[in-house]
């Protein structure tokens, strides 16, 4: 089973407002074992709407519609839906009484367009709205193709408002889906990982994912991780949870200890949970990332267990009151360089007392470095982490605006965490 879902409204074709809604109903569905194959943004056009929906009924065996449901001249979702289907619309006294109610009961006199929320599609269920004032409305119907076979289609329309939409879905239109669907469920898994490109992921496990076409896979790339998506329909979840599980364990044989997490956590959170199953403590010295890495660990809830703070030390007189960072080291080798990301993550990690310390400096951009850092690219960074033992250097070069060179350099430094704690 797949679904289509459309979102009504010209608003959400302008940069101001998003549609939100299909995320819930997407999440909603696939607790259902139905797949939403697509999602579609029509504006506040009859035609368009209309030829939205015949080309939805033509692929998705159901097709939701969000908005489009209230008095107003633009509001067209039922009229499109009627013509789409070849169907007439007809006033429901009920609903319209309802709507005279509720205006009356607040003191104000209803107007004549708000009459057309009692227009319902001809053989529509009617899903009242506890909410608001537009009900939705639910057709188990047969859409005749002008050229081809008769398709038997579920179409629902639901009101824009999330506050309205949310309710009316769980408590109507779920259960009325529930009963109408063969019992199908779905199962996912995401690994994910963390610095290595796409490119080679996929050369590395299409051979193993190609064993499996009745799992979707799906690869994202963003945020410096890959992740990789899988998702079974079966039966039954375990039939299906079985399928994803014994995929992802390819996977996970294949790539090794390049994935950070086969459960959805982020780096940050995989990092905290080693720290602190290995009862470590960790402090940072940030110079051009300016405190992101701080701010991605203390994002987790109980971090302060095992993320004991430390310093941005954007200046160079700062990398040498807080991390001990000599000034003559900073004057000869400049502020990005090996030797002084070695002192810096050595110095803070003394100064707290945590058991492991890390320092990341570099240059961001646009500009480039003054004094010994004139000559050096942009995107040059050094990681370093220390441990009272040994301390690990680390160049790396980041392509990118100022953006993309601090988050990849606090990704860095969170890999580097990991991997030495493995």
């Amino acid at each position: 089973m797949i679904a289509e879902i459309i979102a009504a409204g010209s608003e959400m074709l302008t940069p101001h407002r998003q549609d939100t809604n299909s995320l819930y109903l997407t999440s909603r569905l696939n607790e259902l074992g139905v797949t939403v194959a697509f999602k579609t943004i029509v504006g506040d056009n009859l035609q368009h709407l209309t030829n939205a929906a015949r080309i939805a009924l033509q692929r998705a065996d159901i097709v939701i519609f969000s908005g489009g449901l209230g008095p107003t001249e633009d509001d067209l979702t039922r009229e499109a839906v009627a013509a789409a289907l070849n169907l007439k619309l007809r006033q429901d006294s009920t609903i319209l009484e309802s709507l005279r109610k509720r205006f009356a009961a607040r003191g104000i006199t209803m107007t004549a367009n708000n009459s057309k929320q009692a227009d319902l599609v001809f053989g529509a269920t009617v899903l009242p709205n506890a909410n608001g004032s537009a009900p939705g409305q639910y057709l188990d119907t047969t859409y005749w193709q002008q050229h081809g076979p008769s398709l038997h289609r579920i179409v629902i329309l639901l009101p824009g408002p999330p506050k309205e939409l949310k309710p009316m879905f769980d408590e109507q239109c779920r259960p009325l889906l529930a009963a109408a669907l063969p019992p199908f469920a779905l199962a996912r898994r995401q690994l994910r990982m963390a610095l290595i490109p796409e490119s080679q992921v996929d050369a590395r496990t299409a051979p193993i994912y190609k064993q499996y076409p009745d799992v979707e896979t799906t690869i994202l790339a963003g945020h410096a991780e890959i992740q990789l998506h899988f998702v079974c329909v079966r039966p039954t979840l375990a039939e299906a949870q079985a399928r994803v599980d014994e995929l992802s364990e390819r996977i996970e044989a294949e790539l090794d200890d390049a994935i950070f997490s086969s459960s959805g956590e982020s780096l940050e959170e995989v990092v905290l949970l080693h720290l602190g199953m290995r009862h470590l403590t960790l402090a940072a010295a940030e110079s051009c990332s300016g405190g992101l890495l701080a701010e991605r660990l203390t994002a987790v809830p109980g971090s302060s267990r095992y993320f004991l703070g430390g310093a941005v030390v954007y200046s160079d007189h700062l990398k040498t009151i807080f991390a001990d960072v000599p000034e003559s080291m900073i004057a000869t080798h400049g502020p990005v360089s090996e030797p002084v990301a070695r002192a810096l993550a050595e110095g803070i990690r003394q100064r707290t007392g945590a058991s492991l310390g890390v320092a990341i400096t570099g240059i961001a951009g646009p500009t480039p470095g003054t004094g010994p850092d004139a000559e050096k690219p942009l995107g040059l960074v050094y990681l370093a982490l220390a441990d009272g033992v040994q301390t690990v250097v680390k160049e790396v070069n980041i392509s990118g605006d100022r953006d993309r060179v601090r988050l990849w350099a606090s990704q860095h430094a969170l890999e580097m965490i990991r991997r030495h704690m493995l």
